[in-house]
């Protein structure tokens, strides 16, 4: 970014807004997994930000699960999870088949929800360079894969397509760019799903949803963006127009709800999302945190319960 870019960003993060946070605890709904997912068909359920559970087809694979109480090394200066809790803590989970990770951002990739669930997890999945983070926190090697963008890589009947996203890495001063970042296809015999990982607009979109398109869900980024960095995180207009990219059917907005690492009102990327999903004839759930929707089974959840 330019130096003005920077100058103005110091301005805005001292100014403040009272709106950047609820003013109160957000609300959540409480989860409670069966030893088994269901068969058949697609549901999620969405933690905060972008950790989400994906049940597909009899698998249970979890994404980017970040469970701590703030998006920061140091807590003092990363600020509180909105909903003061989790619908499940990690070390209540039941087996899960496999971690799938985005990038090893602080508010993807927590060390200490990796320890707590490294022994349930059959497998873990991440971008290039990824691995080394959990074979530090105690993973397994050999549950370990890693992909370059274009790898597709089976799953107990799934096709996983690693992906690409304009976004960077890193967890310190000088590991910036070390390791790949990614979206991600999860493809199974009736169902196709797409999470967009963090990204900025590009026609990487339309490439995926010509060669994997339709799908019949999205979960797209949609939050701590700003137009002085949208190279690596969309607008919620452009999320909007990604998830047409890839030929969706519904979108769940993803990487807002949790965290304050912006400077928009808390609120405005789901307010945003939704009026332009709207305009587009698209169709939009927005769960609470905790709320599981199964895609294919309208009515979806709509409620503004953020308004309350």
């Amino acid at each position: 970014m330019s130096f003005k870019a920077i100058v103005s960003m110091l301005r805005d993060q001292f100014r403040g807004s009272p709106n950047r946070q609820p003013a109160q605890a957000v609300p959540y709904k409480k989860l409670a997994l069966s030893a088994l997912p269901q068969a058949e068909g697609v549901q999620v359920t969405w933690f905060g930000h972008s950790a989400f559970l994906l049940e597909i087809e009899g698998k249970r694979l979890l994404f980017d699960p970040m469970f701590a109480d703030s998006p920061s090394p140091v807590a003092l200066f990363g600020g509180k999870r909105y909903s003061g809790g989790l619908p499940l803590q990690a070390e209540d989970f039941p087996a899960i088949d496999a971690v799938i990770q985005s990038h090893d951002h602080y508010d993807h990739l927590h060390e200490g929800t990796i320890r707590k669930l490294k022994d349930k997890v059959g497998r873990f999945i991440v971008p290039l360079g990824v691995g080394k983070r959990l074979r530090k926190w105690g993973v397994d090697p050999a549950k370990i894969s890693e992909h370059d963008w274009g790898d597709e890589l089976q799953l107990a009947g799934l096709t996983l397509a690693c992906m690409p996203a304009r976004h960077f890495s890193g967890r310190g001063l000088f590991d910036r760019n070390s390791t790949l970042w990614c979206s991600w296809v999860i493809a199974g015999k009736s169902n196709r799903v797409f999470y967009s990982g963090d990204s900025g607009y590009g026609p990487h979109f339309k490439e995926i949803g010509t060669k994997y398109g339709p799908f019949d869900l999205t979960l797209m980024e949609c939050g701590q963006y700003d137009e002085r960095w949208a190279a690596i995180h969309m607008m919620p207009e452009e999320t909007v127009q990604a998830h047409l990219d890839v030929r969706g059917k519904l979108l769940i907005p993803v990487h807002w709800g949790a965290f304050t690492l912006a400077y928009h009102d808390w609120t405005d990327p789901v307010e945003s999302a939704v009026k332009a999903a709207r305009a587009q004839g698209i169709e939009i759930a927005t769960p609470q945190i905790g709320e599981t929707v199964a895609a294919g089974s309208a009515p979806y959840p709509t409620a503004a319960w953020w308004r309350n």
